[in-house]
């Protein structure tokens, strides 16, 4: 985010360990799918770091959220970014769900285990570190907006004893033209 000088660190949240559906939910193949999705991008980010695993994230979430497609695999997304191919071989590979696990607890240690995706983290102006879940909007908001919003989370988490701001969603997402 250079308007703000953040560097992001992506972490993992898989809701295949969080939701834990059942295999007979009509959830547990789109979860499961993308379970092994982030098993691949824990591959890739332990071979060629964050700003690789963010370019793995990003080509997923085009295809799944802009192309409305769970029909590729991960060796096609791993090709997209210019990556090793063997990368695509972590998606059947479960050593790579304690990676996930640990950094995906790691979030819900700031924030509690009753929330959903996104989690922000950052160091509030004491240094202590604060989480949240959230924000969830349904589209993006123009910049000058999204560092508005951006400069009162920050501002929220200064606050000791903020809990949560909601209200009820009204329209469905909308994502906008394919980045």
């Amino acid at each position: 985010m250079p308007a703000r000088g953040l560097h992001i660190t992506w972490q993992p949240i898989s809701l295949f360990f969080k939701n834990q559906p059942d295999v007979d939910s009509e959830h547990y193949e789109a979860v499961y799918f993308t379970h092994r999705l982030l098993r691949v991008m824990e591959s890739i980010r332990d071979a060629d770091g964050n700003e690789a695993a963010f370019d793995f994230y990003w080509e997923c979430g085009r295809r799944i959220h802009h192309d409305q497609s769970r029909d590729f695999t991960a060796l096609e997304v791993v090709e997209a970014i210019g990556a090793d191919p063997q990368h695509a071989e972590a998606f059947d590979n479960e050593d790579w769900d304690d990676e996930i696990r640990t950094r995906m607890d790691a979030g819900l240690e700031l924030t509690g285990d009753n929330v959903g995706t996104p989690i922000i983290a950052v160091e509030n102006r004491n240094g202590v570190k604060q989480g949240y879940f959230g924000p969830v909007i349904t589209r993006v908001p123009p910049t000058e907006d999204s560092l508005a919003m951006w400069d009162a989370l920050i501002t929220m988490m200064n606050v000791d004893g903020f809990w949560e701001l909601k209200r009820t969603r009204t329209e469905s997402p909308e994502f906008g033209d394919r980045p």
